[in-house]
């Protein structure tokens, strides 16, 4: 009855010592940031969360283009890169579970069957009667335990958590830029396309047009230089045309890459770009920090590199360990589990190193450099973040009033061509007037084109920018 009374009393101090423990190190604030109350660039958006236009997973939908989201389904099943990253995330949540198991006892076992001979003139043998030759059965269970005492495990569990909220931002993120690479590489192509077909529009009328000052020579209206002048102009706008069809081919290998797919198996069917970009509402600033993952990642980063000034200050106090030994051990099989047969150990250390070199202050300032570290990466994603926004709200802000001016420059080219081809025929100008006009149209045109695309570029970039209707809480079940 003592014996248990005393049994009870080491578990119960046991128990105390590890439930009473402390966690040592700096508990985690989440670092300030300089975040302004508007953006500069907003201009006449009204301010709104981006969800009210851009679904939440499928921002691309908003675009209205089946054969754009056909594309986009494809990213998560076959893209190669968004794999990678996967696989980090799952190996940053096997992490968490190694850090876990120090929460756990250990408990191993060896049973083992052997059969003995003793030297009989070997010292303290027991003489005549003693037997020789026996067979030893032994089933013993080994029993380990650190208490976390200091908090080193849960430090390392927060710092590994943190790790797997990371690295689940880190793949929202990849997934977000893998989208909005396919997106921009869409738009161009289709930009190419209205490229293109503008050119090719052209060069038919420059055939006509080639083709009318022909047969003006020939009736001695023309001079041979309004021929070459107009042959000149035609092949120039046909290799204009061709040069074309090398970009475009370059935006549909990548977007084959994009979609797992060899470049010699994929093609993109022509379908020029016609729609200006539909509004995107960019919200306010403070809420930037929720919706992108890159900001997210590195201030889950932070509270790791936080963690671990915790788990370096742990080495500084001594180091609990429990062991424990107990089994069965019987000469026959038949009395093995019986209870004269077993025996048990209890057993507990603590280690303190005393003089190291000063290798745990090193550590120690070393982890709280990295954590300042972090939180300078964290301050300057916020400020890139800011920046990326600013960029394409003023991009798109710009370029709607110069798509305005554009076109109504392409207008008055237009009419001056008409102008110039109608004073040609008239035999008031020569072809040369005709060649600057069709030059100047044809410039127009493009670049008003070139406008366009630039303008939905700069409105995939501003989704990009605003995080593409991420939002934090999607990690926040990551480590589970």
């Amino acid at each position: 009855m003592e014996f248990w009374r005393n049994h009870r009393a080491r578990a119960l101090a046991i128990a105390a010592l590890v439930l009473g423990g402390c966690v040592v190190g700096p508990n985690y604030k989440r670092p300030t940031a300089d975040i302004p109350p508007d953006y500069k660039e907003a201009g006449s958006f009204k301010q709104a969360q981006p969800s009210d236009a851009i679904a939440k997973g499928t921002w691309w939908e908003i675009y209205d283009d089946l054969q754009l989201n056909a594309l986009e389904e494809q990213i998560n099943v076959s893209n190669q890169s968004l794999k990678v990253t996967q696989e980090q995330f799952e190996q940053a949540r096997a992490a968490l579970r190694i850090a876990r198991a120090g929460y756990f006892p250990t408990v191993s076992t060896q049973p083992t069957i052997s059969g003995n001979r003793q030297s009989q003139t070997r010292a303290l043998f027991g003489g005549k009667g003693s037997p020789v030759s026996y067979a030893d059965y032994l089933l013993p269970f080994d029993v380990s335990y650190e208490p976390d005492v200091w908090g080193r495990v849960r430090r390392s569990v927060e710092g590994a958590r943190s790790e797997v909220q990371a690295s689940a931002a880190d793949l929202a993120n990849v997934d977000l830029s893998l989208h909005a690479e396919l997106a921009l590489d869409y738009f161009q192509l289709r930009g190419l396309d209205s490229q293109k077909q503008l050119l090719d529009s052209t060069v038919e009328a420059y055939e006509k047009a080639l083709e009318l000052t022909q047969s003006r020579y020939s009736g001695g209206i023309a001079s041979a230089v309004d021929v070459a002048q107009a042959q000149t102009q035609l092949e120039t706008t046909r290799a204009q045309d061709q040069d074309v069809a090398v970009q475009r081919a370059a935006f549909e290998h990548a977007i084959a890459v994009l979609i797992g797919r060899p470049p010699a198996e994929f093609g993109q069917p022509f379908a020029p770009l016609q729609s200006p970009p539909p509004a995107i509402p960019p919200g306010l600033p403070s809420e930037l920090l929720e919706r992108r993952p890159d900001i997210a990642g590195a201030e889950r980063r932070v509270q790791e590199a936080n963690a671990q000034i915790g788990v370096a200050k742990a080495a500084y106090f001594p180091l609990v360990s429990l062991t424990g030994a107990g089994g069965f051990e019987s000469a026959t099989i038949g009395t093995l589990l019986q209870g004269p047969s077993g025996f048990w150990l209890l057993a507990g250390t603590a280690a303190q190193t005393i003089i190291d070199g000063g290798q745990r202050r090193g550590i120690s300032e070393q982890a709280r450099a990295a954590y300042r570290q972090s939180v300078d990466i964290y301050r300057q994603t916020t400020l890139s973040a800011f920046q990326d926004v600013e960029d394409n709200l003023a991009a798109l802000h710009i370029l709607e009033g110069e798509a305005k001016t554009q076109n109504a420059a392409v207008a008055a080219a237009a009419h001056s061509l008409e102008l110039s081809n109608n004073r040609y025929k008239g035999g008031v100008a020569n072809y040369l007037e005709v060649t600057t006009a069709q030059s100047a149209a044809l410039g127009d045109e493009r670049t008003a084109v070139d406008i366009l695309t630039r303008r939905v570029v700069a409105s995939v970039l501003l989704i990009k920018a605003l995080g593409g209707g991420w939002n934090t809480s999607q990690i926040l079940n990551a480590s589970r």
